[in-house]
């Protein structure tokens, strides 16, 4: 009997942690994993998120004690207002690019977070359901593509970036030639050099530096005519069958504050 009792309670202690680990495991892969979130994880996703707005608004006071060296306050307090100034310049960017793409709605978003791990190739931001964003609309800034939604919840949506390391991850573009238009397709990040790499280019296009790739609108994932960036380098495959392109953006993608996603009028 008392050996009963005594494997019960070793049943019991046993039973949270084991739960822990199962609920961690789960959210893990769903992370990992390209699909829609589920009701757990997207109520745990968006009370995260909730907890983070919280946490983070706003500024508490940088003197709350009386011996505080106030020249070290003043560069302190003199670095945020530079960084805020900046976000409010880029907010006001965000806000001329909605007068010109006319055949959308847009919704204005802030970035919430970003995973360290994967710095290139996911960002959430704090606009969900809630505001109309679905899965696959196009995200842009006033420097042009930055990706697609990849995941929605109610309060928040997770953006895949055109640098992602997602080798499924594919988005068909035109470089704009004095030729006429070449096809080619967007996939991979050269961390190296900060371009995305374009594949598939025909070997004998006349492309030159300096030549403009913007999205082409095939396959209905983009809009077309959204901006990407400049030809910067031009190299063969390692077959010599197609050239590959490297591709020079506006936008720094390592400081992304603001975004916004298109919608298509209803």
């Amino acid at each position: 009997m008392y050996k009963k009792k005594k494997k019960d309670k070793i049943s019991k202690k046993l039973v949270i942690p084991v739960v822990c680990i199962v609920i961690f495991i789960l959210l893990f892969v769903s992370v990992q994993l390209n699909r829609d979130a589920f009701m757990g994880e997207s109520i745990f996703k968006d009370t995260a998120m909730f907890i983070n707005r919280v946490i983070m608004y706003p500024f508490t006071s940088l003197n709350n004690k009386k011996d505080v060296d106030q020249s070290k306050s003043y560069i302190i307090q003199k670095n945020v207002n530079e960084s805020l100034e900046k976000e409010i310049e880029e907010l006001k960017d965000e806000l001329k690019l909605n007068k010109t793409l006319t055949e959308y709605d847009t919704v204005n978003a802030t970035i919430l977070s970003r995973n360290k791990g994967y710095w290139f190739n996911t960002i959430t931001i704090d606009k969900g359901r809630s505001s109309g964003i679905k899965k696959d609309m196009a995200v842009v800034t006033s420097n042009g593509l930055v990706g697609k939604i990849s995941k929605v919840y109610k309060f928040s949506s997770e953006i895949k970036l055109i640098t992602s390391d997602d080798v499924n991850f594919k988005v068909s573009v035109a470089i704009k030639s004095s030729n006429g238009d070449s096809y080619a397709i967007l996939n991979g990040y050269d961390k190296k050099t900060n371009t995305i790499k374009v594949s598939g280019v025909d070997k004998n296009s006349n492309i030159k530096v300096g030549e403009s790739i913007v999205t082409s609108g095939l396959g209905g994932m983009f809009p077309g005519g959204i901006y990407i960036g400049e030809v910067s380098k031009i190299k063969s495959d390692k077959y010599d069958l197609s050239k590959v392109l490297y591709i020079k953006t506006k936008q720094d993608f390592n400081s992304i504050h603001y975004v916004t996603v298109l919608k298509e009028k209803e």
